[in-house]
């Protein structure tokens, strides 16, 4: 009698490819469109955990920050038509950020694609514009040839994500087929021929500043270790681009401030009398390049350097005169092995650099009874280097780029696309895979009600995030721009809000409301002396507009 062959579903065999690469979470709203892989996922609770959100957007976002933080595709399942739909805004990130990401979004069956079936959906129209790769698997039996791919694509170059269509009916196929082997993305390092390039441009300088803003997920802390020990050797000034501040020592001799939003206008001149920039990982768009005025178009007249994991990155608007596309860990480490043949004499330079830095960052009087830079300046100093602090949009996030100082890499979650609603998730995410480290989640009143509801999955899964809910009862960035433009003239800004802390022992969390710095102190030491979320609102003067601005002056003129 000859043996029985053992077949498996398409479900079955997407879960444990996915299982093959060393996946352990997935983040998902269940969906009728994806049964099949749902069923499999039931068999392996301990293998890969399923985390149920509350929201599409939240799915994507947490698969993001997974990605951001870990390096390796975060996993996301949503349902076809409205899920997908959903699901946009965290792709758009994934994009936008360069974080590798695999959504699987369950479809309609094969035989009834394009009859305009419930909810059927062409996945190539909505995400090709934001996704590496978007494609549905209409044959089970090649599940590990397109895993295999989607994770290589999601990781090589510039990360990006990749989108899988599931049809229904093909979940329950039944094939016999491998899962592929794990995924090792290729690791190629600078030529010697651009390092010592690089070594010569260094050593004709006056006055060299570096700019690091490398792809989170393309970064490390070994990384940040051996990019210390380069600046060092050469006694070189550095500079983290707009949300990328974990990516070297906040507290370095050597370090010299964040170009982004809201900067030091000292630190803006300090840039332009730079004579050579080294630009390591950013992308020199409009928010380091002051709308693209800051620099000559196509040629700066700054010696430019520019390193990226990606073709397209380099050379967009800004023409170098050395241009390296490399992996970004493997960079740092040569050049860790550089050494100057001459020691450079650049004391002055650098000192004045960093001194600019420590002087724009002292907290400079009580503007507010709230004090937020008080507060991020005793949280920066309280709670340890491992904390990991997420954000989103609106301007309360300059209080925490300005006065919350880092020192390891992986602690600042935040998108360079500034996406209201991206906190709350993102450092759920976080929780989930760090749930020995305190977890900080700030965000403005509009910036939290768009995503807030997470709460519940916090409690879930008793992930140990402290919610900080920053409220002036308005959209205030929008306010002061309308005011810069359109003096006494702001409309569509203004909020009514539920009491935070009431909401959030609503859900079954600890909260509290505060008005004062000394009760922030009080409140959040007393919060985080037990394990789990809690929620913190503050209450702010919407007058306060930013560290250095107040909307009534804007009025002025």
């Amino acid at each position: 009698m000859k043996k029985k062959i053992k077949t498996q579903t398409g479900g079955r065999l997407l879960i444990d490819c996915l299982l093959r690469q060393g996946a352990t979470i997935g983040y998902s709203v269940p969906g009728e469109s994806y049964l099949g892989v749902l069923d499999a996922l039931y068999d392996v609770p301990d293998q890969l955990k399923l985390i149920i959100c509350r929201q599409e957007g939240s799915v994507a976002f947490m698969a993001e920050a997974h990605g951001r933080l870990t390096g390796k595709p975060g996993l996301g399942f949503v349902t076809r038509g409205p899920g997908a739909a959903n699901a946009v805004i965290g792709v758009q990130t994934a994009h936008l950020d360069g974080t590798p990401m695999i959504l699987f979004v369950g479809q309609v069956p094969r035989k009834n694609r394009e009859r305009g079936a419930f909810q059927e959906l062409d996945l190539k129209g909505l995400f090709g514009s934001m996704a590496k790769l978007v494609m549905d698997i209409d044959d089970a039996a090649r599940i590990p040839e397109i895993i295999s791919r989607a994770y290589r694509t999601a990781c090589s170059g510039r990360p990006g994500p990749v989108i899988l269509g599931l049809p229904d009916d093909m979940q329950l196929d039944e094939v016999i087929a491998t899962p592929g082997d794990l995924i090792k993305p290729t690791r190629s390092g600078p030529s010697e021929k651009a390092l010592n390039e690089l070594k010569k441009i260094i050593a004709n300088a006056q006055k060299p500043l570096v700019l690091i803003g490398a792809k989170p997920s393309t970064w490390s802390q070994q990384a940040n270790d051996y990019i210390q020990k380069f600046i060092e050797n050469y006694n070189l000034p550095v500079a983290t681009v707009f949300r990328r501040q974990d990516q070297f020592d906040n507290g370095h001799q050597n370090y010299v401030g964040v170009k982004g939003v809201g900067n030091d206008p000292k630190l803006e001149e300090y840039v332009d009398e730079a004579d050579v920039l080294i630009i390591i990982g950013a992308e020199m768009t409009d928010i380091e390049t002051n709308g693209y005025q800051k620099y000559d178009i196509p040629n700066p007249r700054q010696k430019l350097v520019h390193i990226s994991s990606g073709h397209e990155d380099i050379g967009r608007v800004f023409q170098a005169d050395l241009s390296i596309v490399c992996d970004m860990n493997e960079f740092a480490k040569s050049l860790s092995d550089l050494k100057p043949s001459i020691q450079p004499s650049w004391d002055d330079w650098v000192k004045k650099g960093h001194k600019n830095y420590q002087d724009f960052t002292i907290n400079k009087g009580n503007m507010q009874d709230a004090d937020l830079a008080g507060i991020m300046k005793w949280l920066s100093k309280t709670l340890p280097d491992d904390t990991i602090v997420s954000f989103g949009a609106g301007n309360y996030t300059q209080w925490i780029q300005r006065y919350f100082s880092h020192n390891l890499f992986g602690t600042q979650v935040a998108t360079q696309s500034a996406i209201m609603g991206y906190s709350v998730p993102a450092a759920i995410s976080a929780g989930m895979l760090y749930p020995e480290k305190t977890i900080l989640s700030f965000a403005g009143d509009g910036c939290f009600l768009m995503n807030g509801q997470e709460i519940a999955t916090a409690i879930r899964y008793n992930t140990n995030v402290k919610f900080i809910v920053i409220n002036n009862s308005r959209y205030g960035s929008i306010q002061m721009h309308q005011e810069k433009r359109f003096p006494e003239r702001s409309i569509a800004v203004e909020l009514t809000n539920p009491d935070f802390a009431a909401l959030a022992r609503a859900y079954g969390i600890p909260a509290m409301q505060v008005k004062t710095i000394n009760d922030f102190i009080e409140t959040f030491t007393e919060l985080n002396r037990t394990a789990g979320p809690a929620l913190i609102e503050i209450i702010t003067d919407p007058d306060v507009i930013t560290p250095s601005i107040m909307l009534s002056d804007l009025r002025k003129g």
